[in-house]
């Protein structure tokens, strides 16, 4: 297969972008376990629907499923398949300095249960499996995936909190604790807002220890620690509101940014990034990279060449442009494309 990426397709980050397939946006499976995703992948082979139906209940589901697993390494060849672990919240700490969340990250890695701890002031130990602390996790949980770029209780809706057992009536506490835990990632938006209507309003240079705003023409350029820019064409502040022209549904509309949005911007700009080092590193060292999804570098090895320990090294490897950011890579090897 090929062109199921765009190089640069994401206007605001320049993440590469799905096509045709949309590996980007495969569905999220919902068989458990690897024997039973190879029993379904089994089944499904043989055309047997009866099988399916008897074991899984719902072929069509099924079959959804099984989409990722569709795509499969050549013979003789296999899948090595490596995600940048918690990468947004890795980067998210390092570029607001939140010390706490950095030392999570050097350590044992458990940010929903060590953000439960510092929002509902409960020691780590205790949230965990068998003790009633650990209902707390999912409060952490939803909070981490929902709040980093100044989601409200909306925010927490949006990803679920209500279908996690979470009330209506707990979500603008739970925005309180998240926020009162993560101090500095709350001054980081107000920071990047203010110091980009500065430089749109005054026309001047703002330089911060980790990215930087300038105007060229119209233009706001974000500058990013890896050298690259960003760019928001048009920008102006209307209603003290920053706006800029931009393409939504391949139309040029007027779209209006904030802090958080801004944060979300850089975050995953500089995700990218650190992404594109991975990989640069693997080409070098002979690794045949196939796709990218997301945060997850996907290659194609001889049976026998290469390892997903040696790919989890050069992940997880410090970038002399972001010193201080722990990195971490998480994979494994596989005949096919799945998830973990």
């Amino acid at each position: 297969m090929r062109g199921l990426l765009q190089f640069y397709g994401a206007a605001r980050t320049g993440r590469w972008s799905g096509r045709l397939i949309q590996v980007q946006n495969l569905p999220r499976p919902t068989i458990e376990g690897l024997e039973a995703l190879d029993a379904a992948r089994d089944a499904a082979i043989l055309g047997d629907a009866d099988l399916l139906k008897a074991i899984f209940g719902n072929p069509a589901q099924v079959l959804s499923d099984l989409i990722r697993t569709a795509l499969t390494a050549a013979e003789g060849h296999r899948l090595i398949v490596c995600d940048e672990s918690a990468i947004e919240a890795r980067v998210l700490a390092w570029l607001a300095d939140e010390q706490w969340r950095l030392e999570v990250f050097r350590t044992h890695g458990k940010i929903y249960e060590a953000s439960a701890s510092q929002m509902f002031k409960v020691p780590l130990e205790k949230i965990k499996k068998g003790n009633p602390e650990y209902a707390l996790r999912q409060k952490g949980k939803v909070a981490e995936l929902a709040l980093g770029y100044q989601g409200g209780p909306g925010a927490l809706t949006k990803m679920g909190a209500l279908n996690m057992g979470i009330l209506e009536d707990e979500l603008p506490a739970l925005v309180g604790a998240w926020r009162g835990a993560n101090k500095k990632i709350v001054k980081l938006w107000f920071q990047i807002e203010d110091d980009a209507k500065r430089v749109i309003r005054e026309k001047i240079k703002v330089s911060r220890d980790k990215y930087g705003f300038t105007v060229d023409d119209k233009s706001l350029l974000m500058h990013l620690p890896s050298g690259r820019e960003l760019v928001y064409q048009n920008a102006r502040i209307e209603d003290n509101q920053i706006v800029f022209d931009g393409q939504e549904q391949k139309r040029w509309v007027k779209i209006p940014t904030y802090g958080g949005k801004l944060a979300e911007n850089l975050t995953q700009a500089i995700a990218r990034d650190c992404m594109t080092e991975a990989m640069v590193r693997m080409r070098e060292a002979g690794y045949q990279i196939r796709m990218t999804v997301h945060d997850e570098i996907v290659a194609e090895m001889l049976i026998g060449v290469g390892s997903i320990e040696e790919v989890e090294m050069m992940m997880g490897e410090p970038i002399p442009w972001a010193d201080g950011l722990p990195l971490k890579g998480a994979g494994f090897e596989s005949q096919y494309y799945r998830k973990d």
